[in-house]
């Protein structure tokens, strides 16, 4: 049998206040039932804890040990209480995203900036990793969410796509793309540096094998920016993100749309049963809410 914290801050009131009477009307209850409490109290620790002296209830020897032992007690479980607030009232929580690099670069940002200005304090935790392993941390409930490229399945888990971006030609200033956009024969003939592993690099892979040829990259890079820096320092050519392309690297890199165009889609993933607190919530609606203003923009 656990100790009991309506009997320790009766124990405590009779102490602070030196009756049972004046305890009892402190917290709301009747005289028997303080006398009560303490009775069952000591019935638990098998010692007398209040003596009376005269018409005053004090703290008996074993009594005065309890005091400071009970008085922490209830103080750890205010605390407890305090920290829970914040959560109980919906002002802040804890969100655990999964990601690969360039959405984790691009995109997220924005969407948790959203999310910050509504719940302040609420922490964000994003894990940058390859497909597979975000995952099966997901489906493990080591994160609450992914974002990723699709496709990406479990059994355990739902899909939503909720972003499109599409795949472009990179090169460095000054080369010149062909009207309508470099195809795969063009493309087959330049140096390639391209992402190394996941959804983009099998869409890329498939993109060329269509038109039947196998890609043979130069070099391959698990890092979106650093092939952006290779590409700009005149090492090869690309296929990247677009949203990995911001408008201000124009002076240093030419792009252009594939011929045919290739796009690929992005996917928010979760547990089928998990429960969407506030914080999940807002990173859900902030995350649409890039698409739609995305949308808006098109």
């Amino acid at each position: 049998m656990l100790l009991n914290l309506d009997q320790l801050t009766a124990f405590l009131n009779v102490v602070d206040l030196g009756s049972f009477t004046a305890a009892a009307d402190k917290a709301g209850l009747t005289q028997p039932a303080v006398s009560l409490q303490v009775k069952l109290l000591e019935q638990r620790l098998g010692v007398r804890l209040i003596e009376r002296v005269g018409r005053r209830a004090q703290p008996s020897p074993a009594g005065l040990e309890l005091i400071p032992q009970a008085r922490r007690i209830i103080e750890a479980c205010s605390l407890a209480e305090e920290a829970m607030m914040p959560f109980r009232e919906g002002s802040s929580g804890r969100v655990r995203i999964g990601s690969g690099g360039t959405a984790s670069i691009h995109l997220l940002p924005r969407a948790i900036a959203i999310a910050k200005k509504r719940m302040p304090d609420l922490e964000i935790i994003v894990r940058v990793g390859n497909i597979d392993e975000i995952l099966r941390d997901l489906e493990a409930n080591a994160l609450d969410l992914a974002v990723v490229a699709l496709p990406a399945s479990g059994r355990s888990l739902e899909v939503e796509p909720f972003h499109e971006d599409e795949l472009l030609a990179v090169a460095p200033k000054g080369s010149v793309m062909p009207d309508g956009g470099p195809d795969v024969e063009f493309m087959k003939e330049k140096t390639l540096l391209l992402y190394e592993g996941g959804n983009t690099r099998r869409a890329t892979n498939e993109w060329f094998e269509a038109s039947g040829v196998r890609p043979e990259p130069a070099m391959e890079f698990g890092s979106v920016e650093a092939i952006k820096e290779l590409v700009a320092a005149g090492l090869g050519w690309s296929v990247l993100p677009d949203m990995a392309l911001r408008r201000e690297e124009s002076d240093r890199l030419v792009t252009s749309p594939l011929k045919p165009r290739l796009v690929r889609q992005l996917g928010i993933v979760l547990r089928r049963d998990k429960h969407l607190t506030k914080g999940l919530r807002e990173i859900l609606k902030s995350l649409r809410e890039l698409q739609d203003d995305r949308e808006h923009e098109a």
